[in-house]
């Protein structure tokens, strides 16, 4: 019988994981840490292990020990090995997201306490600003999960991740929260595919794009953002164009129990579902299987979508973590605070201006 240390296939996937880690992280990692981040992943290894599979990793040149107390830190051999890792270990790797981050959202609709899944976006500190103006009618006309949104600066950190110089992150809450809440409930959520809905006269029609979950490394939404495949500011103005959404299904007997939840979430400020069907009926298009409801999310991207749509440099890491919810703000507060320093800017520059222009006493 094989040690779990000498297995190539377990070496090669854990070691993966761990240089996943290390590159989210953006600093250096303990082993204690990555342990623990293993166990919430799905892939359980012992601070031992980890030690183990480091030191071959050192000795590989993936990462660099900064010093006993400091942990590693990924090089830049490491995160080529990332982008060079094992298509079949990527395959359902999005659907293995969702379920892990379902089962750590601790999110109480009744209290607005707890831990839910969000997106992160980053973009640069300088046009911030532009893009949470182009965000505003997004969120206006309710085509997001929730108003709730988080912010922090270079050098700060949100949900775990520490913001590069030069960016700006947000938090946005993603879709996954309805499934986390289910599943607390004891409602199985079973997660389709993200694709791109066709809206007409502002009501779902049908996709025209999908990605199943379950055949995926990346995240959908992603994948049709980059790809600039939505129309989300076209949705806001004229009613007609190409939404972020999610295909879910559950079984049939669970209709009532979820029809409450969703109302408690809505109390909550959390609105994410966008179609719901009736038992063994298609849901925009899409078929259903016997005895079970579909369900058309919208996705938490939306917002930035439109920000892709506008030219500007923007990052996304969909279902990037779990945040606690009470750290988030709604939206205005940031919009506000963007229109503030905005206008401030430009009184300073118009003072600038007159005091160096010529022909002054």
């Amino acid at each position: 019988m094989g040690s779990p240390f000498t297995n190539p296939a377990d070496v090669e996937r854990k070691t993966l994981m761990i240089l996943r880690i290390l590159h989210e992280a953006g600093q250096s990692v303990g082993s204690r840490l990555i342990s623990r981040k293993m166990l919430d992943r799905g892939l359980p290894s012992s601070e031992r292990a980890v030690r183990y599979h480091l030191k071959l990793m050192d000795e590989r040149g993936l990462t660099r020990l900064i010093g006993k107390r400091d942990g590693r830190i990924i090089t830049d051999r490491g995160i080529e090995e990332i982008g060079r890792a094992r298509v079949r270990d990527k395959v359902g790797l999005a659907n293995s997201r969702i379920e892990s981050l379902a089962f750590q959202t601790t999110f109480k609709p009744e209290t607005g306490r707890g831990l839910l899944p969000v997106n992160i976006s980053l973009l640069p500190e300088e046009t911030f600003p532009e893009a949470v103006r182009i965000m505003e009618p997004v969120f206006e006309a309710g085509y997001t999960v929730s108003r709730r949104v988080a912010v922090a600066g270079p050098g700060q950190r949100l949900a775990g991740l520490l913001v590069p110089e030069g960016r700006v992150a947000m938090a946005t809450v993603c879709s996954i929260v309805v499934n986390g809440v289910l599943l607390k409930h004891g409602i199985p959520m079973d997660s389709k595919f993200g694709g791109i809905l066709q809206v007409r006269n502002r009501h779902p029609l049908r996709f025209v794009e999908l990605i199943y979950y379950s055949g995926s490394s990346l995240d959908p939404s992603e994948v049709f953002i980059r790809g600039k495949m939505t129309s989300v500011r076209s949705v806001v103005a004229e009613g007609e164009g190409m939404l972020l959404a999610n295909f879910r299904e559950i079984p049939a007997a669970c209709l009532p129990l979820m029809e409450q939840q969703l109302a408690g979430l809505a109390r909550a400020g959390i609105d994410g579902v966008l179609v719901k069907g009736e038992v063994s009926e298609p849901v925009c298009q899409t078929p259903v299987e016997v005895n079970r409801v579909g369900i058309v999310l919208i996705g938490g991207l939306n917002p930035v979508a439109c920000v892709e749509e506008a030219e500007l440099d923007v990052d996304n890491r969909a279902m990037s973590a779990v945040m606690e919810f009470g750290d988030m703000e709604p939206f205005d507060q940031v919009l506000k605070r963007c229109r503030t320093r905005t206008g401030a800017r430009k009184k300073t520059a118009r003072r600038r201006a007159g005091e160096g222009s010529p022909g002054e006493k």
